[in-house]
């Protein structure tokens, strides 16, 4: 049975086997994974310390996961924001969103959008960017290379009203309740984990566009490195990486030292929303996505 709206953090974790997964998006965020986060909670293991998701995005995995302690972090302030605001005044974020929208329906809703884009590249903050990636185009918030200002437009989707929003921070509270956020580099986060504790993480993806994340500096070989660490401390690590593109026959190699992961697992992501935002909705049949999840364990 479905746990109530105000179910406690306990109540979550004891009926976790027995509701569907939590698939009710908080934030929009390219590379969400609460769709498919029960295939790669099935492969973490069954107990463990602290939780940590130095990638945190829309924190979809968290949400599934329920975790009794956990620290999700990123180098990106207004994202941070948003997630320290649910962590400790949720009706303040309630408040962000209403605020925004109701702006937004003030005017055209083009031309309020653009403001209220253009408002958060003159000085990037979180209760801006809470609308701005509810309301682009896709969910899909993009940064132009050449002077790192968000460029996405308008969606043409429906905003969601403040009730509906409101419920869904009422949703998250809960979930999140054993977690603290904090604005870190992911190099940070993770030699905070100490042995027994847990690391997932979410990267930008090699074969992606690193204007879509306009965040955290990010090298492949860095991060081998700090996983490579975690593991000889003691740490489980899981990893989502690049696996096949074109309905599965595009197989993404990716360089990481042969002794690193003890084992591979393939999750079904189905279409790329990158690939949709690149085409302008165009059919994408041929585009199935599978991610490689990788374990240290």
């Amino acid at each position: 049975m479905q746990p109530s709206l105000f179910a406690d953090l306990q109540d979550l974790r004891d009926t976790a086997d027995d509701v569907p997964p939590f698939r009710t998006q908080l934030i929009k965020w390219i590379g969400n994974k609460q769709r498919y986060a029960e295939q790669i909670i099935a492969h973490f293991p069954k107990t463990y310390g602290t939780y940590f998701e130095p990638f945190i995005g829309s924190g979809g995995v968290m949400a599934n996961l329920v975790p009794d302690r956990a620290l999700g972090s990123d180098i990106f302030g207004p994202l941070i924001e948003i997630w320290q605001c649910l962590s400790d005044d949720p009706d303040r974020l309630k408040h962000w969103y209403a605020e925004r929208y109701h702006e937004f329906h003030a005017g055209d809703p083009k031309d309020r959008y653009d403001m209220i884009r253009a408002r958060y590249n003159a000085a990037p903050n979180g209760p801006d960017l809470l609308f701005l990636c509810r309301a682009c185009y896709g969910g899909v918030v993009r940064f132009r290379k050449k002077d790192g200002l968000m460029s996405t437009p308008l969606g043409a989707h429906p905003v969601i009203k403040p009730e509906k929003f409101n419920k869904r921070v009422d949703m998250w509270v809960p979930r999140t309740a054993g977690a603290r956020f904090e604005r870190l580099d992911y190099l940070e986060a993770m030699a905070r984990a100490a042995p027994g504790d847990l690391v997932y993480c979410d990267p930008p993806y090699a074969h992606s566009q690193s204007i879509l994340y306009g965040a955290q500096a990010f090298r492949l070989e860095e991060l081998m490195e700090a996983i490579a660490d975690a593991k000889g401390r003691g740490v489980h690590v899981a990893l989502s990486i690049d696996g096949t593109k074109k309905s599965g026959n595009t197989y993404c190699d990716i360089a990481y030292p042969d002794d690193l992961f003890e084992n591979e697992h393939f999750v079904n992501i189905g279409r790329s929303m990158l690939r949709r935002f690149q085409m302008d909705g165009q059919t994408m049949e041929k585009e199935i996505v599978r991610d490689r999840l990788l374990l240290t364990y």
